[in-house]
């Protein structure tokens, strides 16, 4: 089998831009949840979120003067402006910018998105129904489209392999990863720009996850202490936006151009609970399933892995099926297998989360930091045979970290990433 590693990775995150400022402050667990400045959310049950902060904000900022010109701003929604931040800084990382006819065509685009541009889309029919449909504009539609993202970077950068876009809910960028691993096993490809974008901070989705009673209620006056993954305490999740894009290649193309590899993507499993539209079973079944797929296409056992960077987002029954499948399949193993959520630091990236965490787990396995989790005061009781990595990093070498992505609909992505 052909096999697959990471060369290049790009961030735009609510704690930072670019990989070196998110991974200092990750490990630092820096918090990145505020008050909402997009909306007044004072009619909210949750008035909080992970947002990207402006270079004017933050010296780590998003820049996005420095990725698209205004006009190009104006004709696509924020997921895409985010996207091509990630992509651009996962190239350069790569060293890898394709010349050659074959070599374009040779590199594909997999990016994926929950929803793609919602705040497009809400925008687009407040303009409509208040100023008629003329006032429509010609570029409405593809500011939008949740294929967009992948493929503005595969113009962009001339990018002319398989292109795609996984709207899977919260698995989506894991998924992306993973469908971008088959295509180079399969010989479609030797490189893929891969990952996940998401900017979703918008009253009317806020709206709707309130009304689900998915999102945390109790602490709008407290944010830095509100995602609470795997705590006794938590009530919800907080959302977040942002873009991770990593370059995966061919191992033999990589070695042969000269790359740096940072870690292999060894193993990737996907399945569905075919449960509930929103909610997993109870013994995270499904889950269980897309983690023992991971492991086995690894050629690994769970004795393996050092280290897991859960799903976890904070809600009572999203986790609680998380803890269950971990607990399966991690029977029997203590305190030796240490385990952390970021979404504790920057919320629930929803499409994007998959493709941010797996630079975090990269990141854990180049540097020998395995990322904390932050509030985690009290926790659940369930979780207390592992090792939870709490308030700072902690230096500890490992060979192999999994990670894992569950959203609505019932659908499970897991990955293994190992060092090479």
């Amino acid at each position: 089998m052909r096999r697959v590693v990471v060369t290049g990775m790009g961030i735009v995150s609510p704690v930072g831009t670019g990989v070196d400022a998110f991974w200092h402050r990750v490990t630092e667990g820096a918090n990145g949840i505020r008050a909402i400045t997009r909306f007044d959310a004072g009619e909210l049950a949750c008035r909080i979120a992970g947002e990207v902060p402006s270079r004017a904000e933050d010296e780590h900022g998003f820049d996005v003067d420095a990725v698209m010109d205004p006009r190009e701003q104006r004709r696509s929604d924020r997921f895409i402006h985010l996207a091509m931040g990630a992509a651009q800084e996962a190239l350069e990382n790569a060293g890898w910018a394709p010349k050659t006819d074959r070599e374009k065509e040779r590199t594909g685009t997999i990016i994926g998105t929950g929803v793609g541009g919602f705040p497009a889309m809400t925008a687009g029919t407040r303009l409509v129904d208040e100023k008629g449909p003329r006032r429509a504009s010609p570029f409405l539609v593809p500011s939008f489209l949740a294929n967009l993202a992948a493929g503005q970077v595969s113009i962009r950068h001339g990018l002319k392999g398989p292109l795609g876009a996984p709207v899977t809910a919260c698995a989506a960028s894991l998924q992306a990863l993973g469908d971008a691993a088959r295509i180079i096993r399969a010989g479609e490809a030797e490189v893929m720009v891969a990952g996940g974008a998401e900017a979703c901070i918008d009253k009317v989705s806020y709206a709707g996850f309130c009304a689900a009673k998915a999102m945390s209620s109790k602490r709008n006056d407290d944010p830095a202490h509100a995602s609470r993954p795997f705590d006794q305490d938590r009530d919800g999740f907080i959302m977040g936006e942002g873009a991770g894009i990593l370059v995966l290649e061919e191992l033999e193309h990589a070695r042969a151009r000269g790359a740096t590899i940072l870690a292999e993507l060894a193993g990737y499993g996907t399945s569905a609970d075919a449960y509930h539209v929103t909610a997993s079973p109870a013994d995270g079944e499904g889950g269980l399933r897309a983690i023992r797929q991971a492991l086995a296409t690894s050629g690994l056992s769970p004795a393996d892995i050092g280290y897991v960077n859960a799903h976890s987002t904070s809600t009572p029954v999203g986790d609680a099926a998380e803890i269950a499948a971990l607990t399966t399949v991690f029977a029997e193993r203590g305190k030796d297998l240490a385990v952390s959520s970021s979404k504790s630091m920057f919320g629930h990236l929803l499409g994007a989360a998959g493709a941010v965490e797996a630079i975090a787990c990269v990141k854990a396995l180049t540097s020998g930091l395995l990322p904390p989790s932050r509030n985690l005061e009290n926790p659940d009781e369930a979780m207390a045979r592992f090792e939870m990595i709490l308030g700072k990093a902690i230096a500890r070498d490992v060979s192999h970290v999994l990670t894992n992505g569950f959203g609505f609909g019932g659908v499970n992505a897991s990955a293994v990433f190992s060092k090479i």
